[in-house]
């Protein structure tokens, strides 16, 4: 395991107990963003880098009963509160790397990645493994329940023009990644780009 693995199981380790009660007012715009992902019953759905699970019930309500979806994560303790507040019974839990998953290619018809892609080692081969899994035609979704110059303020920071999740920097991005960017919403409460898994 990297360095980079062990700061990011480190951090969310030491929230995973009280992640869901520092920010209570994110369910609405979980349900929003799943729901601008124009999933299917009986879609196959990954919830990469899932931390407590808040996106599982929404993509569960998308693809019905007959779809599939897996939360995946790498830090134990995020999965144990997922599990803790029953979110397991919307998706399976996996303990996993999300830049190695354990899934066949093209297997999936879509992602959603909640506050993902700041934790990436390498945003682009990572992006490349999320699309690996995905078959051609299908979605990826990169949220946050606020968007970028919220978040800043919140860190304390100020944004730059190298700002991984700047509409100029994460379309190229995307594209060198096998992803096609369709639409980006970068509002104070809401940040959602989806792109297209190109063939």
């Amino acid at each position: 395991m990297s360095d980079d693995h062990t700061h990011v199981q480190d951090f969310f380790t030491a929230r995973a107990a009280g992640w869901d009660d520092k920010f209570p007012d994110d369910g609405p715009a979980y349900t929003a963003a799943v729901s601008e992902m124009g999933l299917d019953a009986g879609d196959r759905v990954l919830d990469a880098g899932c931390g407590t699970g808040r996106a599982l019930p929404p993509l569960r309500a998308a693809v019905g009963s007959s779809g599939t979806v897996i939360g995946a994560d790498l830090t134990p303790a995020m999965l144990e509160t997922a599990s803790q507040a029953g979110r397991g019974r919307a998706g399976t839990l996996l303990l996993a790397d999300v830049t190695a998953l354990p899934l066949r290619t093209e297997t999936l018809d879509a992602v959603f990645a909640a506050g993902l892609i700041a934790h990436l080692p390498e945003p682009g081969e990572n992006l490349l493994e999320l699309a690996r899994v995905v078959r051609p035609g299908g979605t990826l979704a990169l949220f946050h329940p606020i968007g970028r110059a919220a978040l800043a303020a919140r860190q304390g920071r100020q944004l730059t023009p190298d700002d991984l999740r700047a509409e100029a920097n994460l379309g190229p991005l995307l594209a060198r990644s096998g992803w096609r960017m369709t639409s980006y919403v970068d509002e104070p409460g809401y940040f959602l780009t989806l792109a297209v898994r190109e063939s």
